[in-house]
């Protein structure tokens, strides 16, 4: 397996002190905490946004739809970006950008006018782009390559805790006058996150975090003899699988979180008004945040390929209940499946950028292009949700889910693509 340093060899890289690491991977759990709470948002703002504008499914998730556009857009920029400031600055940049981004929310509120909306939502992605494309690689060189998958499972915990927390926020803030919903009820939801990363755009420019990411001529790689770099990060197969991974992923997870709302609010599930579905919501991201806090210990001692296999096979059969039950057995399958959810983001990622040696910001910007997924995912979900009903439309998911299988237990072997 390649081993990669950006400023600095990969043994400089293990050997820094444990304190300024630990303090590093603390610094950057209140990133994760953060985009997730943001990106949890979308799902309160679908069905606030389409009783306001009177919208179909497929229109209402053009919220979705632009937000992960961001990601196919901005990432192969952000990849070339934080190859030449960093991953610590990176991240300063990436927060100015969606604080940005969650301001514009006060005009579009009062121009009334649901493009504005989306423009806004795009611009606070491209922000959360760079943050997701400095932040992830950089849990990832923080310590040994062996248990990558297990810190980066440790800070998506936190990203969980936001998503949790983030539907409680949004239904008590946007939701609670659902019925008579006005632009007015996002100003100050939004001021608010603005105000918040600028807050940590300063405090990261300050802090005192190892200089990696930055690539430079002297870079120092080294390659053992079964793994030989080829000059394109093209070559590796298992980033292009992990790749579509991240694809499936991110849209099955966003598609479900987008309609749990509409999902439990059916007469025949559980017949919730919408302010009330939508703390149902914290269950679903509460699983994922539990998961993740017991992945991290369980991949400490268990294979993560097998780890991953098992929870995609289990969201299967969850999504598999929820698409033909009634009443309690199909609301709590769905809800559960942010269980089956909770390692997958951070070990499909890890497993795909194994190896990659000095391609390995090339490899996270490209991962992170993947996250496009959750645009057209939904999009298709909400196209289906119109045509055969809510239920039904689960069938986009499963099919998610299956693919992840065959990542975690074929497709996710380093390998490279030789060429003659």
């Amino acid at each position: 397996m390649a081993h990669v340093t950006h400023n600095m060899t990969s043994n400089e890289q293990s050997q820094q002190p444990m304190g300024k690491q630990t303090f590093a991977l603390t610094s950057l759990t209140t990133l994760f905490f953060m985009w997730g709470f943001i990106t949890c948002l979308n799902d309160i703002l679908i069905p606030y946004l389409k009783g306001m504008f009177s919208l179909n499914y497929t229109q209402a998730m053009l919220v979705q739809f632009c937000f992960f556009g961001a990601y196919f857009v901005m990432s192969i920029p952000a990849g070339k970006l934080v190859s030449n400031i960093g991953y610590k600055y990176g991240i300063v940049v990436g927060l100015v950008v969606a604080a940005i981004g969650c301001a514009l929310f006060y005009p579009a509120a009062d121009a009334h006018v649901y493009e504005l909306f989306l423009f806004a939502l795009f611009v606070l992605a491209c922000g959360i782009t760079i943050l997701q494309v400095s932040a992830n690689p950089y849990v990832s060189v923080l310590g040994s390559a062996k248990t990558a998958s297990s810190r980066l499972t440790m800070t998506q915990a936190f990203n969980s805790l936001g998503t949790t927390v983030a539907p409680i926020f949004g239904g008590w803030l946007i939701l609670s006058e659902v019925s008579q919903a006005t632009a007015e009820q996002v100003k100050l939801p939004y001021l608010i996150l603005s105000a918040s990363l600028l807050i940590l755009a300063v405090i990261f420019a300050f802090l005192k975090l190892p200089k990696l990411g930055k690539a430079d001529s002297t870079e120092s790689v080294q390659v053992d003899d079964s793994f030989v770099d080829l000059g394109s990060v093209w070559q590796y197969r298992h980033l292009i699988l992990g790749a579509l991974g991240i694809f499936v992923y991110v849209g099955a997870e966003v598609a479900i979180g987008s309609f749990l709302v509409g999902f439990l609010t059916l007469d025949h599930i559980a017949a919730l008004s919408e302010q009330q579905a939508a703390h149902y919501i914290s269950y679903y991201f509460a699983g994922a945040m539990i998961g993740r806090f017991v992945g991290a210990a369980i991949m400490q001692k268990v294979n993560a390929h097998t780890v991953l296999a098992c929870h995609a096979l289990l969201a299967v059969v969850l999504i598999f209940v929820a698409m033909t039950g009634l009443g309690a057995l199909a609301m709590w399958a769905i809800l559960l499946v942010g269980l089956c959810n909770s390692i997958m983001f951070p070990t499909i990622f890890s497993l795909a950028l194994q190896g990659l040696g000095k391609y390995t910001s090339q490899g996270s910007g490209i991962l992170c292009l993947a996250i496009v997924g959750g645009a057209v995912i939904p999009l298709l979900q909400g196209f289906l949700a119109d045509s055969i009903g809510v239920q039904l439309a689960l069938l986009m998911p499963i099919g998610c889910y299956i693919y992840i299988t065959y990542f975690a237990l074929f497709g996710s072997k380093v390998s490279s693509i030789r060429y003659s």
